[in-house]
């Protein structure tokens, strides 16, 4: 069930990500990046590995660039995210925030390293557009999380006003 939950929010996250794109400075959140963060924070390292190679993969397919290059980047990403999900207390907004950036920077990180070191593409120095989607990334992320944790006492909330009504 689980699993069917993170290729559902993986695949949400896909879809939507081109209509936040009009929307918003094209590249100012990377919803996709945030669902591998979120899935490896909640979870454990290994749903963080795969969500991130399933996810990078659909996104290189989908966007005609070189096959692996973010399925690879967001793979690490999603693998030390669930490694700092699991060593360290990470429940706080604040530590949230800090951890969606800098997995937004270290996926900007190894992608564009990537593609420089194979000599494919040149970005020049992006540091103001990682920078942005850093922080676009890390209110989503934390937004979410809230969010997502908001939700079960909502439920709750709504069951007992209702049982209380029917008496």
């Amino acid at each position: 069930m689980k699993a069917a939950w993170v290729l559902l929010a993986t695949a949400a996250a896909i879809a939507s990500q081109t209509t936040v794109d009009r929307w918003l400075a094209a590249g100012a959140v990377d919803l996709v990046l945030v669902v591998v963060v979120y899935n490896a924070l909640a979870s454990e390292r290994v749903t963080g590995l795969l969500t991130g190679s399933f996810a990078g993969l659909v996104q290189d397919v989908l966007s005609g660039g070189v096959l692996g290059m973010a399925g690879l980047s967001k793979t690490v990403v999603g693998y030390l995210a669930g490694i700092v999900g699991t060593q360290f207390i990470v429940t706080h907004s604040a530590s949230r925030f800090v951890v969606f950036f800098l997995a937004t920077v270290l996926n900007a990180v190894i992608f564009m390293g990537l593609y420089e070191l194979l000599g494919l593409r040149h970005f020049g120095a992006p540091f103001a557009a990682v920078a942005v989607q850093g922080v676009g990334n890390a209110v989503v992320g934390v937004l979410v999380f809230k969010v997502i944790e908001l939700l079960p006492g909502a439920v709750e909330r709504r069951r007992a006003a209702r049982s209380r009504f029917r008496r």
